[in-house]
């Protein structure tokens, strides 16, 4: 997706923020539009705050001069905003592609709405040809591995710069072959469940809102 569609797709989910709102601030080169909109509707006046869900997104709603917050601070988020990797038509969910998911999916829990931005290339008939993160402790990756193995899904450790990836919270991705996905649902109950797996990128049941940006430059709500 070019950027100018990312950025349009951006902007029309900052028109849900509202003044007062306490806002979930995702991760990812969609939702960057997002936060950079956001950060110039504060410089407009707009009072919010936000909690991120990465190191990076931090430091961009710092740059802006949005007001960031902890869940020391707060007990719920009003909107979460976030990006995608593949979403299928029940608005079930693939995220962990930018290794941000653990955080992603525990600003999503405590969010009244989530509002997804992607472009048509991420909706899919069937979760699973991008392949599912599974954020793991590095004691007995081997072993986690193999546990994962034994429900159907071939995982490769994720590298980046040709050394193994290390996410915000310290911990290896490993990213699985699962596809097709048929029951997400179940599956990411079983992954949770295996000693060693902190948390997998299937959101299920989350996303409230889907906004897909088209080649033609137009906006699909879902």
């Amino acid at each position: 997706m070019s950027k100018e569609i990312k950025k349009l797709v951006g902007d029309k989910a900052a028109a849900y923020v509202e003044d007062g709102m306490t806002l979930g601030l995702g991760t990812g080169s969609t939702v960057y539009w997002t936060i950079e909109k956001i950060g110039e509707m504060v410089q407009q006046g707009l009072k919010v705050q936000g909690i991120p869900t990465s190191i990076a997104t931090e430091e961009q709603a710092k740059r802006l001069g949005i007001p960031l917050v902890t869940f020391r601070d707060v007990s719920h988020i009003d909107v979460t905003i976030d990006g995608a990797d593949e979403v299928d038509p029940e608005l079930q969910l693939i995220k962990g592609g930018g290794g941000a998911l653990l955080r992603e999916k525990m600003v999503a829990m405590a969010s009244t709405r989530v509002i997804i931005v992607a472009d048509e290339s991420k909706i899919v008939d069937r979760l699973g040809q991008f392949p599912l993160p599974v954020e793991v402790v590095t004691y007995g990756l081997d072993r986690t591995a193999y546990d994962i193995e034994q429900l159907g899904g071939k995982s490769t450790v994720r590298k980046k710069d040709g050394e193994t990836y290390m996410t915000d919270n310290g911990n290896i991705i490993l990213d699985c072959d699962f596809y097709p996905i048929t029951a997400p649902e179940k599956l990411s109950q079983q992954l949770n469940m295996l000693p060693g797996v902190v948390e997998n990128g299937l959101f299920t049941n989350i996303a409230d809102t889907v906004l897909v940006g088209t080649a033609e430059g137009r906006v699909i709500i879902k």
